[in-house]
């Protein structure tokens, strides 16, 4: 194998380490704040089985956004559902035989693909066009955008414009899942390609991507509106 493809392998497994230890250390922390108030967004469900029903029209329909914004929750949904798609759509370099589900939305992940550029474009001129946004916009804000669009914008490229030895990329994707590595093709967009995914794996924990796992721990979304029925005794760490 070339030196590339162990410098790339070497990445992935620290990358994904740096990911997972992470996002879990961040999850312990979130588990251990304690939550002194009783702060629900109202109208809020007044029993737990309600509570999971609004924490899963969150997830999957971004229904507080929808409510506060039509033109943000429409990039923010196309982009997180495009995203969905095009991960699985990548399912496949890492499973063999593909499963059956894999390979019938295969086409749905590069119509996923075109999703996640149009929802990061509409994102990204928010922060430049809408005055509010733009005051409140780190450079950090305009770097993570950058960063997952170059991402998408480069996988669309290998698609329809460089393309790349697939089967030699599925054969490196289960040598580095089955600690089995296989040579990487050296075509350029790959490079950045991967390149690019492993820099978003490290600033992962450290970036305001945790809204991912944080919002399962918002106390105005998990908790029950019970303050008139139940008293609330704060929490310790």
């Amino acid at each position: 194998m070339s030196f590339l493809s162990y410098l790339y392998a070497g990445l992935f497994y620290c990358a994904a380490m740096v990911m997972v230890v992470g996002v879990g250390r961040k999850v312990m922390v979130y588990t251990r704040i304690p939550a002194p108030l009783k702060i629900p967004t109202t109208p809020a469900p007044t029993t737990r089985f309600g509570v999971v029903g609004r924490m899963l029209r969150e997830v999957v329909f971004f229904e507080s956004l929808f409510k506060s914004s039509k033109w943000t929750w429409l990039f923010g949904w196309a982009f997180h559902f495009g995203l969905l798609l095009a991960l699985i759509r990548h399912l496949r370099y890492f499973t063999e035989p593909v499963w059956s589900w894999v390979a019938f939305l295969q086409s749905a992940g590069i119509y996923g693909g075109y999703a996640m550029v149009f929802g990061l474009l509409g994102l990204w001129g928010r922060r430049f066009f809408v005055d509010r946004v733009r005051y409140i916009s780190a450079p950090s804000d305009h770097l993570m955008l950058a960063l997952i669009l170059a991402i998408a914008g480069s996988g669309l490229l290998m698609k329809y414009v460089w393309h790349t030895d697939v089967v030699a990329l599925k054969a490196f994707a289960l040598g580095l899942l089955w600690f089995n590595w296989a040579p990487l093709p050296s075509d350029p967009i790959l490079l950045i390609h991967l390149g690019l995914v492993i820099c978003l794996m490290f600033v992962f924990p450290i970036s305001k991507l945790l809204h991912v796992p944080g919002l399962f721990f918002s106390p105005t979304r998990n908790q029950v509106d019970d303050s008139r029925e139940q008293r609330h005794a704060p929490t310790s760490v």
